[in-house]
């Protein structure tokens, strides 16, 4: 028993639902068609238009640096610094140097410290430090101290 495989021609199939086929050969259609060139985007000249995927956006990059740039300007300024730990204490001086894991900071009639990043909750500029501070009296019936006006926040 023979038995004969029949395959269609998918020229055909396409001829019937109109597209023509994929890549013409010059017999086929006077024009020539020019492929993009490796590397171009759509929009450049030398694309066609409607040729290509829709533009994706650009996921932002890993590593934005931010960290290093403030750092090192803080570093070059010599800026006070207030480094506050995980468990809320804080730590006063200037940032001498850091890596990835630590910072060493410079203190004054202190000993210098190296902080590893992780004991670290958050950093702030010594100026910025609110300045409001309560004197507590010793005694309650005790009012030595002045009472000192604080002008509206806004």
């Amino acid at each position: 028993m023979n038995r004969k495989l029949i395959r269609p021609d998918f020229g055909e199939i396409k001829d019937r639902m109109g597209r023509g086929p994929k890549n013409p050969t010059p017999a086929d259609s006077p024009s020539v068609t020019t492929l993009p060139l490796e590397g171009a985007r759509e929009g450049d000249p030398s694309v066609p238009q409607g040729t290509g995927s829709p533009r994706r956006k650009i996921a932002p990059p890993e590593q934005t640096n931010a960290e290093s740039f403030y750092y090192l300007k803080q570093m070059q300024s010599k800026t006070p610094m207030v480094i506050v730990l995980q468990n809320d204490e804080k730590l006063r001086g200037v940032i001498e140097w850091y890596d990835k894991h630590c910072l060493k900071i410079n203190r004054i009639k202190e000993p210098n410290l190296l902080v590893p990043k992780h004991n670290i909750k958050y950093i702030y500029k010594q100026d910025e430090e609110p300045r409001i501070r309560r004197s507590r009296s010793s005694k309650k019936g005790d009012s030595d101290a002045p009472d000192v006006e604080l002008p509206p926040y806004d």
